[in-house]
């Protein structure tokens, strides 16, 4: 089959076609003939090395953590699924390589794609549509009449995040650019910042939830907002000793992570609010919960653009000049 690879760690690099194995299906593995994909800065940290650490891949690597396609197989020990079946995800670490013709994934990882939507369409929601549902509802507990702000509203994870928060009843306030205004108050944004001109430290306050994906210096100013008891949110960084013990890392990292944490999490308990980092985790049975939302219409999707799939190294480029709105997918098939 047909795959992008990478042979080592570089920001330079372009990802290289290669003809590579077509996987099989494990005993609790679907192989999937992948029709859509879609871009995500995890790509690009992995290809990038920022986390060879602590989550060691070998070589050549196929990046690629979103997928919708179509089952051709199923393992032995499959119970979920069956061939023909139309599904969606995003495979666990270790396991990711949706820039490729066909993939296999555990049962677990994926669920039935949405009725009403493209395979375009569908492969644009598992990662950001897992990190913000692990984020404000497993994490954050957000409950109806909250506030909450979602950094980078007209991102990939900011599109998600907004119409489920505004699907639970909270109050939504958002930062982007004035060009991006209408698409976040149409997702349900009820208060938008412009980040070029405004500083969200001096228009918000008593918040009980953020969503955190910029830099430490906004993480910083995130926790000033929260009314006491209120939590932050951060996948961006810096990882925490919790995630490290999720992750069941060595004593070693363990001890990193807690460095790496150890302001922020202190400015935060001064403050009385909590601070915590995510590493979203594959979920199929979560991806089913927000396909239902899908499906209905609560959430809908936002994908900027669409490339083909000999395409993959421009659509890449686009993704890395942070003019997106919502997210890049690649055409498979």
């Amino acid at each position: 089959m047909k795959a992008y690879t990478i042979n080592r760690y570089s920001k330079e690099d372009k990802l290289q076609l290669a003809e590579v194995p077509q996987p099989k299906a494990k005993n609790h593995e679907v192989l999937i003939q992948i029709h859509a994909s879609s871009i995500n800065p995890l790509d690009f940290k992995l290809k990038h090395g920022e986390f060879k650490l602590f989550m060691p891949y070998q070589f050549p690597l196929i990046l690629g953590h979103d997928f919708a396609g179509t089952i051709i197989e199923i393992g032995p020990q499959v119970s979920l699924f069956k061939v023909g079946d139309e599904v969606f995800g995003r495979p666990a670490d270790y396991h990711i390589g949706t820039f490729a013709e066909y993939i296999s994934v555990h049962e677990n990882d994926i669920a039935l794609k949405p009725k009403g939507i493209s395979f375009e369409e569908a492969a644009s929601f598992p990662l950001v549509a897992l990190t913000a549902w692990q984020a404000i509802i497993e994490k954050a507990h957000l409950k109806k009449g909250q506030k909450i702000f979602i950094q980078a509203g007209s991102g990939g994870v900011g599109t998600f995040a907004i119409q489920l928060a505004k699907h639970m009843g909270a109050m939504v306030a958002t930062s982007t650019s004035v060009a991006n205004f209408d698409l976040v108050k149409s997702l349900g944004a009820d208060v938008v910042i412009d980040y070029k001109t405004q500083d969200f430290e001096t228009i918000l306050q008593d918040y009980d939830v953020v969503l955190n994906s910029q830099d430490n210096k906004t993480l910083e100013k995130s926790l000033r907002i929260l009314k006491p008891g209120g939590k932050v949110i951060s996948i961006s960084g810096p990882p925490d000793p919790a995630y490290a013990k999720e992750f069941n890392l060595s004593w070693i990292f363990k001890l990193i992570m807690f460095f790496l944490s150890n302001k922020i999490r202190n400015q935060a308990k001064k403050l009385q609010v909590d601070y915590s980092f995510l590493f979203m985790k594959a979920n199929g049975q979560q991806l089913a919960e927000m396909g239902n939302l899908i499906e209905s219409g609560v959430i809908r999707p936002v994908v900027d653009q669409v490339f083909s799939f000999d395409q993959v190294n421009e659509a890449m480029e686009y993704v890395s000049s942070g003019r997106t709105k919502g997210k890049v997918v690649v055409k498979v098939l």
